[in-house]
């Protein structure tokens, strides 16, 4: 029993401390989905992402009440904390599930969204959403092209309607510090040159893990933190509401 007071007391600090690093993880996949949402076909991206800071909202009575339990034991609250628990858990694993099948699932539709839309292309000041997509994508990223800059030699001859000689790359594969860059072929050290694919697919994988593993941790703790309250709970039993 004392050691059940004792674990139950650790871990509502813990949850705490979870709570903000789980906001950080749903937060951080809400902002890509707005960020590149134009790139994802699928419109529940942003769902692990708005589970997880449900939870970690959660997560901060759960810990105020572990910590209360472990000092003054009451039946209402420990009842309340096995409810927050069960839902917890209910949250969690839904988040985990949809962030490691995003994961597999949108990895590889960026694929051919990228590739549509550097085909589509259709200049520099266009105003369509799409090619302001890729822009975006590009100068936020450092990038150019899917899988490199060599991906513009055919799309820009194609839908800019230019010599295959003339081609060149959009103006945000130009980096920062070159003022004067136009996207010229010939001055290649004025040029991201890595494509954008492998750096969005890397970030995706990384945010989507990271919400994984916090909420399979968190599932955890969180039953550790159901046996510690059960053991509380079975000398001091709930004789008055029995039958609940």
């Amino acid at each position: 029993r004392p050691f059940a007071r004792s674990l139950l007391r650790f871990l509502g600090f813990i949850f705490w401390g979870i709570a903000a690093a789980l906001a950080f993880g749903g937060v951080f996949v809400i902002l890509m989905y707005k960020n590149y949402r134009y790139l994802f076909q699928e419109s529940f991206l942003s769902l692990p992402g708005w589970l997880a800071v449900a939870a970690a909202l959660i997560l901060l009575p759960t810990g105020v009440l572990a910590i209360s339990i472990s000092a003054k034991m009451s039946r209402y609250q420990q009842g309340a904390l096995m409810y927050l628990l069960l839902v917890l858990l209910c949250l969690e694993i839904s988040s985990a599930v949809l962030a490691q099948f995003y994961s597999i699932r949108m990895a590889s539709e960026l694929k051919s969204t990228m590739g549509y839309l550097v085909y589509q292309y259709n200049g520099t000041h266009s105003q369509g959403p799409g090619s302001r997509a890729v822009d975006a994508v590009q100068r936020k990223l450092q990038c150019c092209g899917v899988q490199n800059y060599t991906d513009w030699l055919k799309a820009t001859a194609a839908s800019w309607h230019l010599p295959a000689e003339k081609t060149h790359v959009p103006e945000s594969c130009c980096k920062e510090k070159y003022s004067h860059c136009r996207g010229d072929l010939g001055h290649l050290e004025q040029l991201f040159q890595e494509g954008c694919l492998k750096k969005m697919e890397d970030q995706l994988h990384f945010v989507m893990l990271y919400v994984f593993w916090c909420c399979t941790v968190l599932s955890v703790l969180e039953l550790l933190a159901g046996f510690s309250n059960g053991i509380l709970m079975r000398h001091q039993p709930f004789h008055d509401f029995r039958i609940l």
